[in-house]
């Protein structure tokens, strides 16, 4: 599967479709905007639908709908189980995008929290630290040469 753009018209509709929970935070991803409520992403905007993590009942019903189908953000046939990319006419039936996204926030919400990953500190130039390796050397120890052997 080809990659495709979102298109530029669907990240307002996908944002004005959110939730309005103080919970709900967004960050960039595939291209687009995804939503996240503790830690769990929810629905995130792909190609030119969008894509919603639900639980079973509801995952049965989405997938019912034409157009439908799992979530293969990579399209080489490894799905994600638990994500339904939505068809793409859900874009133009805002009430409608609006319920699948509240039912996806729902799911995510019965979830426990999800830890937060730990960020490595960074240099004043943006780079990682890295931690300096402490080597315990016997007392009397020597270095080795790092000369050549003459020959």
């Amino acid at each position: 599967m080809p990659w495709v753009k979102v298109p530029p018209g669907n990240r307002p509709i996908f944002c004005a479709a959110l939730p309005d929970d103080p919970r709900v935070e967004t960050v960039q991803m595939f291209g687009g905007v995804a939503a996240k409520v503790n830690g769990h992403l929810f629905a995130g905007l792909f190609g030119r639908s969008t894509m919603v993590f639900l639980g079973e009942p509801d995952r049965t019903v989405a997938l019912a709908l034409k157009g439908a189908a799992l979530f293969d953000p990579m399209g080489n046939g490894r799905v994600r189980s638990d994500k339904v990319m939505l068809p793409e006419s859900m874009m133009d039936d805002r009430a409608e995008l609006r319920a699948w996204i509240e039912r996806a926030f729902e799911a995510a919400c019965s979830l426990p929290n999800k830890a937060a990953k730990a960020v490595p500190a960074r240099t004043a130039v943006g780079q990682p630290l890295r931690a300096k390796k402490s080597v315990v050397k016997p007392a009397g120890a020597k270095r080795p040469s790092k000369k050549r052997p003459s020959r």
